[in-house]
């Protein structure tokens, strides 16, 4: 029996294998695009961070705080990465890494889901779980600090002639397992020639963390004055304690608590009244901070003072309103300031002035971290 070809069957066939041939060819090619590595063991000229999504973004690694990364892409500029979205990280530069137990490693790092090694004078390894802070640089002063200065005015003219500024400067340094921050808040308002308004307040603290969320306050002390409340100058200085209650990529709660001494001069007072006023101090307060959008922050910071009656009895300062970031350096925002005494200080003509000061104001930042 002879057997015969169909040329059109054959053609067919060829046609299906030559196709399969080139699928089968473009795989590898296929794979490599999806699955990118940045040369291996460790990077030359960028640092790496892989997402949980297998995508690699390549630049510079600013540091790890609260469970958030800053890093800083070469395509896509600063970022603000959920450090649980992040799989690996490789580094090109020194780092300081910091964990739960007090242990701080200096050296380049290479992070995976389970473990960080750090490379510097020795080779060690620690769980990632343990992890509190990375810091970037080599240990070197400048790399601890950080500063927002904020500025706002309000000008008018014509049957009344009205200046008024405000300022606010935040200036942070920040270690693996310490903070110090300094902060001042200034209101000055003059009209028609007249001084209407001079708020001024500094306040300072040294925290120590013991954990990623528990910190102590060895010392906190804070300046303020307003001729208006008859205060010329209040000094507080204290010591305590503090908890972060929430402590996540978006939101940061934490509480506070302590004792301290306050000394208060008045700006005028009646005859035969003492012009200053001394008092133990019961201190607290509390800070939120909710990051509503990546470009939107919610801001609440709250503090007061339990204090005898010739100091106030009670004082609060409060400060809350809305951070819109404008660029990574550049943000506006609106605050609401409310400070209250519970009993003011008559002055020297027997006035006694209100117990509440509110202040809405709008500011524009530099922050340069």
């Amino acid at each position: 029996m002879q057997l015969t070809t169909n040329p059109a069957s054959a053609l067919w066939g060829w046609t299906l294998t030559l196709i399969a041939l080139l699928v089968v060819a473009a795989l590898p090619a296929a794979a490599e695009e999806e699955y990118f590595q940045p040369k291996a063991p460790m990077p030359e000229k960028f640092d790496w961070v892989q997402m949980t999504s297998l995508e690699w973004l390549k630049g510079e690694l600013i540091s790890m705080y609260d469970e958030s990364m800053e890093f800083d892409s070469k395509e896509f500029d600063l970022q603000t990465l959920d450090f649980d979205d992040v799989q690996e990280v490789r580094s090109v530069g020194v780092m300081q890494v910091a964990f739960e137990d007090g242990t701080i490693a200096v050296g380049k790092i290479l992070i995976d889901k389970e473990t960080i090694r750090v490379m510097g004078d020795e080779d060690r390894e620690f769980p990632r779980s343990e992890l509190l802070s990375i810091t970037a640089g080599a240990p070197k002063e400048i790399n601890y600090w950080s500063m927002k200065a904020s500025v706002g005015a309000n000008l008018r003219g014509g049957n009344t002639e009205q200046v008024e500024t405000n300022g606010q400067i935040n200036l942070i340094r920040r270690t693996p397992k310490n903070r110090i921050n300094l902060d001042y808040l200034a209101t000055f308002n003059r009209t028609d020639g007249d001084v209407a308004a001079d708020n001024q307040r500094v306040s300072a603290g040294w925290n120590r963390y013991f954990s990623k969320r528990f910190y102590w306050s060895p010392v906190n002390g804070e300046w303020f004055r307003d001729p208006f409340v008859n205060i010329a100058s209040r000094w507080t200085i204290g010591t305590g304690a503090g908890y972060e209650i929430i402590d996540t990529k978006k939101i940061s709660w934490d509480v506070n608590a302590g004792i301290g001494y306050q000394t208060t001069s008045f700006d005028s007072v009646e005859e035969g009244e003492p012009d200053s006023a001394n008092t133990p101090a019961l201190l607290a307060g509390t800070v939120y901070d909710h990051e509503l959008t990546k470009w939107l922050d919610f801001l609440f910071n709250y503090s007061f003072q339990i204090v005898n009656e010739e100091s106030g009895t009670y004082t609060h300062h409060l400060e809350t309103g809305l951070e819109f970031k404008l660029t990574s350096i550049l943000d506006f925002d609106i605050t609401f300031i409310w400070d209250r005494i519970q009993n003011p200080q008559s002055d020297a003509l027997g006035i006694v002035p209100e117990q509440d000061d509110y202040r809405l104001v709008f500011f524009f930042g530099l922050d340069l971290k």
